[in-house]
C-alpha cells in the first residue's frame, strides 16, 4: 500500500513486456505514488528510436518530484511534457528526421481529486461502481472515423490503418495534451494501458480483472490473458486502486494545460 495524502491510500501493480513478437519493449512507464504521478509512455519510430522517445518522455516525467497543491502538479507536468517534446524534437533533427515520438497516458491525484492527461492512443480507464469507463479519447484516424459515423467500434478493431496516431509527443514543435479530471471515490480503479493490451483485451476484460483481486495480482492478469492471445505488441499496464478512510481533504484542480482538448481555443 503507497501512503500518498492523510486518509487515502494508493495500492499500485505495474507490468510491463515486449510481448510474443518483438524483441524489443519500445513502452515505458512511470509510477511514483508518493508524488501522485502514474504514466505510460508508448514508443514509435523503429526499435531505437521508439525505445528512445518513450524514455526521453518517462525521464522528464520522472523528475517531476513532489507538488504543494493540484495546479502546481499539472503545472510541472505541463513542464515536463514540453521539455521532453523540445529535447525529442533535437533528437529527430540530429537523426536527419527520422521518425521518433511517443504516446502518453498520465494518471495524477492529489489529494481527493484527479487528473488524466493523454497524447495519442495510450488509454487510461476508470473502473467505479462494478462499471468501466475509457476516460482518454484514442488519437487516431480510427476514432476520427468512429466519430464522423464511417466506421463502428468493431469494424475499426480489424481496419488497416486503425493504429494510425493523430497526435503524439515529439511530432510537432508543441504537444496537443487532453484532460479530464474529476473527484476520487473509495474503491476507484485507474488502469493505464499501451494499445498493445487494448489490442487484445476487451473493455469487458479489463473490468473482470480490476475489480478482483489486489493491483499487481490484477495487471499480471491482463499481461497473462495478453500473451495468451499473441501479444503481437509491447503491452504495459499499471492498475492504480484508491482506498479512503473518510478524511476531509480537499483539493481544487486549475487545469491550465494549452491545447488539451482537440477543440480548444
Amino acid at each position: 500500500m503507497n501512503e500518498h495524502s492523510p486518509g487515502a491510500a494508493f495500492e499500485t501493480g505495474a507490468v510491463s513486456h515486449a510481448g510474443r513478437v518483438r524483441s524489443h519493449n519500445e513502452d515505458n512507464l512511470v509510477v511514483q505514488p508518493e508524488h501522485g504521478l502514474w504514466a505510460v509512455a508508448d514508443g514509435m519510430g523503429g526499435h531505437q528510436n521508439g525505445a528512445m522517445a518513450s524514455a526521453t518522455v518517462a525521464a522528464s516525467l520522472s523528475a517531476i518530484g513532489p507538488a504543494a497543491s493540484a495546479a502546481e502538479l499539472l503545472d510541472r507536468l505541463e513542464h515536463s511534457v514540453i521539455e521532453a517534446n523540445a529535447e525529442l524534437r533535437r533528437k529527430i533533427r540530429e537523426h536527419d528526421g527520422a521518425t521518433m515520438g511517443s504516446t502518453l497516458a498520465v494518471l495524477l491525484i492529489h489529494g481527493r481529486h484527479f487528473a488524466c492527461v493523454w497524447c495519442g492512443d495510450s488509454r487510461i480507464y476508470l473502473v467505479r461502481g462494478g462499471r468501466i469507463t475509457q476516460v482518454s479519447r484514442d488519437h487516431t484516424e480510427a476514432q476520427d472515423m468512429i466519430e464522423r459515423g464511417l466506421l463502428t467500434v468493431e469494424e475499426a478493431r480489424t481496419w488497416p490503418r486503425r493504429h494510425v496516431i493523430t497526435r503524439a509527443i515529439g511530432v510537432h514543435d508543441r504537444p496537443e495534451l487532453e484532460i479530464d479530471n474529476g473527484e476520487l471515490e473509495g474503491g476507484d480503479v485507474f488502469v493505464l494501458c499501451s494499445d498493445g493490451l487494448t489490442d487484445h483485451i476487451r473493455d469487458e476484460e479489463i473490468l473482470r480483472a480490476a475489480g478482483s483481486g489486489g493491483a499487481q495480482a490484477a495487471s499480471d492478469a491482463l499481461l497473462a490473458l495478453t500473451l495468451e492471445r499473441g501479444a503481437t505488441d509491447n503491452v504495459t499496464v499499471i492498475v492504480v486502486r484508491y482506498h479512503h478512510d473518510g478524511g476531509t481533504e480537499k483539493t481544487r484542480w486549475v487545469p491550465n494545460m494549452r491545447q488539451r482538448r482537440s477543440d480548444a481555443p
